[in-house]
């Protein structure tokens, strides 16, 4: 588990949503503060609002991403399709780590049934241990990003102005 992975890990164990505690690991490099980033991803947590979709662990680092390599102008399709690909490498490698990228699937791969809607469980200590495999897709989400970030230097001023 990388330095983030245990960030991202506390700050869901402190009740925020997966989505939330990704983000939140990465204030330091977006530049957000955290009321910002907590408000930013705030509609990811359950796979988009309980809708079960998209894992938001892995909602959150893409929302990371794009504040960190995202800055390309309208009309820069290479920027555009170098930005993409940095999304399909970060979604391939998630997906290899957890089984897949979506919020159902991995809940349903630990033995928890996948509800869509409704209002969300109480943060309780049975929850968090019923929760390994969304533990697992926080830390790794953020263990992700943080390897890519550190095998792909972040752009500089002059690089995105």
């Amino acid at each position: 588990m990388t330095t983030k992975g245990t960030l991202a890990k506390n700050y869901f164990l402190k009740g925020y949503t997966c989505a939330q505690a990704v983000l939140c690991a990465f204030g330091n490099e977006t530049g957000l503060d955290e009321k910002t980033a907590l408000a930013l991803s705030a509609s990811f947590g359950g796979g988009m609002g309980r809708m079960r979709l998209v894992c938001g662990a892995l909602s959150g680092a893409f929302i990371a991403l794009g504040l960190l390599y995202g800055d390309y102008q309208p009309g820069d399709n290479d920027g555009k399709a170098a930005h993409y690909e940095r999304v399909r490498t970060i979604g391939k490698e998630f997906e290899k780590r957890n089984g897949s990228m979506i919020c159902a699937e991995i809940l349903e791969r630990t033995k928890i049934k996948a509800e869509v809607g409704g209002k969300p469980e109480e943060r309780t200590e049975g929850y968090y241990s019923a929760r390994k495999g969304c533990i697992d897709s926080i830390v790794s989400a953020a263990d992700i990003l943080e390897e890519y970030i550190q095998t792909h230097p972040l752009p500089t001023k002059e690089e995105n102005p």
